[in-house]
């Protein structure tokens, strides 16, 4: 199994910053991180921000449904969807409320790889392999914020799913921490979205920095 990273962000800015260095595949987004990043919510942006993220070489886009009822999530989906590429694979992001079951059942009959979003209970795990949905997405830090147990109620879900030999895996969003990311990884979960910060401090090491100094004092003393 290889460790798969998608960085959390709506903006292209950070996605410029990040994506080239190889350490993330895909991009995920949804309404608040468009609203954070001062970008509309609107399928005519939307459709010209997954321009520039094929053009970085993103492989995956997660993208986020929006509406009211059943039949506004499903053509919102549908739209979405339609933004897929040869060279990107586009996930359409659903809710996993009643209303998002619904839509999402549509839209996996209509082969399209859906991704449920804000999940915090176990049990919902359940429900996103009998709808055969590609991924659905726990959010560790909110459910820890709740007083539970957000890691292990996140390795019940992977139990759940690895018990059902569920082909649907977690994408643990809402991390605070690489501790957090390395305890999960030990756990054979390999399916991660971070935020540029916590990318920032997955590469830095202090100690790392100081030898590849020292390194290049070296070389510049044996010219």
């Amino acid at each position: 199994m290889n460790l798969k990273l998608l960085l959390d962000s709506a903006s292209p800015d950070i996605w410029k910053e990040w994506l080239p260095s190889g350490l993330f595949s895909g991009i995920t987004t949804n309404p608040t991180l468009l609203h954070r990043a001062n970008q509309p919510c609107t399928l005519r942006n939307i459709q010209q921000l997954a321009k520039e993220a094929e053009a970085l070489n993103c492989k995956e886009l997660h993208l986020q449904a929006w509406g009211t009822d059943i039949l506004d999530l499903i053509n919102c989906g549908l739209s979405l969807a339609n933004l897929n590429t040869s060279n990107m694979k586009v996930y359409v992001k659903i809710p996993v409320t009643p209303i998002g079951i619904y839509a999402g059942k549509k839209l996996i009959s209509s082969n399209i790889p859906v991704t449920f979003t804000a999940c915090y209970e176990v049990k919902q795990v359940l429900i996103s392999s009998a709808l055969n949905a590609k991924y659905i997405a726990p959010y560790l830090g909110r459910i820890t914020d709740q007083g539970r147990k957000g890691l292990d109620e996140i390795v019940r879900m992977k139990d759940i799913l690895n018990g059902l030999n569920s082909e649907c895996k977690l994408l643990v969003a809402s991390l605070r921490t690489v501790e957090e990311l390395c305890h999960l990884s030990i756990h054979g979960i390999q399916d991660f979205t971070i935020n540029s910060d916590l990318a920032k401090e997955l590469v830095k090491s202090s100690s790392t920095a100081k030898a590849a100094n020292v390194f290049e004092k070296d070389v510049m003393s044996n010219l």
